[in-house]
């Protein structure tokens, strides 16, 4: 692949898969500036990678590899930092009625324990809110299917045993 093509197949694939490095930053960091550097540190990650993609590979497996090693790698070096918080939607919560201010707290309260996970548990359970299979995540973290099932399992008994208290 020559320069052009290179900079032609970057440019596609991250306007066609940009949800997904959205959504890894956005549960490894909660302060915006940190998100925006993660950003920037996955786009280069996958710039200097995009000369040794294989199509054997579905690309978004290929990107969720690559944005989840950079952002394990990020958070192990921003761990010193304070833990932050943001509150979705805390300017329009007020608009909402009762019942939609409660949806909101209980997805505030989802956001806060998946960030209190362990870098391997978020992202599981990062991918499997994203509908991804089995099979696809152990793929793109180097796990056994059952090894996969196994540890979700234990994920979400760790969340809903943090919602009852």
């Amino acid at each position: 692949m020559n320069k052009q093509e290179q900079k032609e197949f970057f440019q596609q694939i991250i306007e066609q898969h940009k949800g997904i490095l959205f959504k890894v930053a956005r549960v490894y960091c909660h302060d915006e500036h940190d998100r925006d550097d993660l950003m920037q540190e996955m786009m280069i990650q996958i710039w200097q990678s995009v000369p040794r993609y294989k199509e054997q590979f579905k690309i978004s497996t290929w990107l969720y590899r690559i944005s989840l090693n950079v952002a394990i790698s990020f958070y192990r070096k921003n761990t010193t930092r304070a833990n932050r918080f943001t509150v979705l939607n805390e300017q329009t919560s007020d608009l909402y009625n009762e019942e939609k201010v409660e949806t909101e707290q209980q997805l505030d309260l989802l956001e806060q324990f998946i960030s209190e996970l362990r870098e391997l548990d978020k992202a599981l359970i990062l991918m499997y809110l994203e509908d991804k299979s089995h099979h696809e995540m152990a793929e793109i973290l180097g796990l056994s299917v059952s090894n996969i099932g196994t540890k979700i399992g234990r994920i979400k008994d760790k969340l809903k045993t943090k919602f009852s208290q």
